[in-house]
């Protein structure tokens, strides 16, 4: 039996990297799964929804949405109840990022971070709730990031939402509870994502100097935490962040092999 055998529910942002990672785990682990992300990242999502469906028991389907727009939201919420009959889990995992120093970001680049990055897990958490509240429970779990819990340098409006995001997940978390429905969220450090192996060498050492793992963390190894925050094994576990950063937001200062201990003969 998988972590999460016969549940079913939805992960957005799946086209690549933490999301399609996830979908995949969710259906090696028995879940059926809404693999979701805009009509543009089609091909990518359809390589997701392969794959998954080539790893284990549950089945994949995707279903192209825009998380900002409210009726895009429910629309997945219902897709999910149609196709598989209920809706178990939800990983509200789209986002986006843009670069600059807070003085030097455009309105536009700001607005458009806050309409996907928060309200597009506000939305999607909405009709996802309503969805579980019907059902009897159900868990949710929210992309935060390291930049959820300390600042980072020009990404002024993506640590903002993402603070966000840990707020509207503790707040889930103390409303529901009692309707057994759980909501957490994650909060990862530098992972190897398109994203960040497309940049420069130093720029990918810069992002990890923080952490004392000292390397890129994989897809898979967040994709490991957020299915087991939504199986039974996390049954008493609601309204956390889990950080999966290789420890950087546990340290006051950046990684230096010369701060740890030399290794004994």
């Amino acid at each position: 039996m998988g972590l999460v055998e016969g549940k079913s529910g939805i992960v957005t942002g799946a086209a690549g990297g933490i999301g399609r990672a996830t979908a995949i785990l969710f259906a090696k682990e028995g879940a059926s799964v809404i693999v979701s992300d805009l009509e543009a990242c089609r091909a990518a999502a359809e390589e997701t929804v392969a794959l998954a469906n080539a790893a284990g028991g549950g089945k994949a389907v995707f279903v192209a949405a825009d998380v900002a727009k409210a009726a895009d939201a429910e629309m997945l919420v219902n897709e999910c109840v149609s196709r598989f009959g209920r809706l178990d889990y939800a990983f509200n995992n789209a986002g986006i990022l843009a670069v600059g120093f807070t003085s030097q970001v455009e309105e536009d680049e700001f607005d458009r971070i806050m309409e996907v990055d928060v309200k597009g897990v506000w939305l999607c958490m909405k009709y996802q709730l309503r969805q579980m509240m019907k059902n009897g429970g159900g868990v949710i779990i929210n992309t935060s990031s390291e930049g959820g819990l300390v600042g980072t340098p020009l990404a002024g409006p993506y640590v903002a939402a993402k603070h966000a995001v840990i707020g509207l997940t503790k707040t889930a978390a103390g409303e529901y509870a009692n309707m057994n429905i759980r909501v957490n969220s994650v909060a990862p450090g530098t992972i190897a994502t398109p994203m960040v192996l497309s940049l420069p060498k130093e720029a990918q050492e810069m992002l990890m100097a923080p952490q004392p793992l000292h390397r890129l963390g994989n897809p898979e190894e967040v994709a490991e935490g957020v299915v087991w925050l939504a199986s039974d094994r996390a049954s008493f576990i609601t309204g956390i962040t889990l950080s999966i950063d290789g420890g950087a937001t546990s340290n006051a200062q950046s990684y230096d092999p010369k701060l740890s201990p030399e290794k004994l003969d």
